[in-house]
């Protein structure tokens, strides 16, 4: 069966974006992107990088963990603004929300009904992992139905922002093991966890 992974980027104090909910890795962005973790993220996570970013850096590779991103509306609509109505042409995309109704581009699914169904049938389908990319919102939605972690842990604290699982996120102790570690250098982390 396929597994739901929060595939995520996350300051050491739990924070995913600053307190606007904008890109932490765009222009005006704040998270340090050093050339050792964007050379990992090539060669381990290729389909995790967009298609603009595919495109500039010559990325050809498949995927070799994910086939399908889901994404929460907000996420989604960063790109829009940026000019990229689908940022992941590459690979299956969902975009969940219970407000938009409908997407410019036909090739990304909008999905409107209940998130968790969703996924239980997506974790049925053939394929390779589900790889959620946010935000926090949907995580929070689906934290239930995820079965792996893998926190790309930056070297840095904001003090205040979007936590990983949202603002709105319940008291709710969950219990993950490390099953990998890799540091690629540059100070920055990535962590799985697997649900215990």
């Amino acid at each position: 069966m396929r597994r739901l992974v929060y595939f995520v980027a996350s300051t050491i104090d739990g924070f995913i974006a600053g307190p606007d909910g904008s890109d932490p890795t765009g222009p005006a962005g704040f998270w340090p992107i050093p050339p050792a973790y964007l050379e990992y993220l090539r060669a381990e996570y290729p389909e995790t990088l967009p298609g603009p970013a595919r495109d500039a850096l010559g990325v050809t590779a498949e995927g070799r963990h994910f086939d399908t991103v889901l994404e929460g509306r907000g996420s989604y609509e960063i790109g829009l603004k940026a000019g990229v109505d689908d940022a992941f042409p590459h690979l299956r995309h969902l975009v969940f929300s219970r407000t938009l109704t409908s997407v410019p581009a036909e090739e990304v699914e909008l999905v409107t009904t209940d998130p968790v169904a969703r996924v239980r049938r997506l974790k049925q389908e053939p394929g390779r992992d589900l790889w959620l990319i946010g935000g926090a919102g949907l995580a929070r939605s689906l934290v239930a139905e995820i079965d792996r972690l893998v926190v790309k842990l930056g070297p840095l604290t904001i003090g205040t922002g979007v936590p990983l699982f949202s603002r709105e996120a319940v008291f709710d102790p969950a219990v993950w093991r490390l099953t990998d570690h890799h540091a690629p250098g540059g100070d920055a982390l990535f962590l799985t966890y697997d649900r215990a």
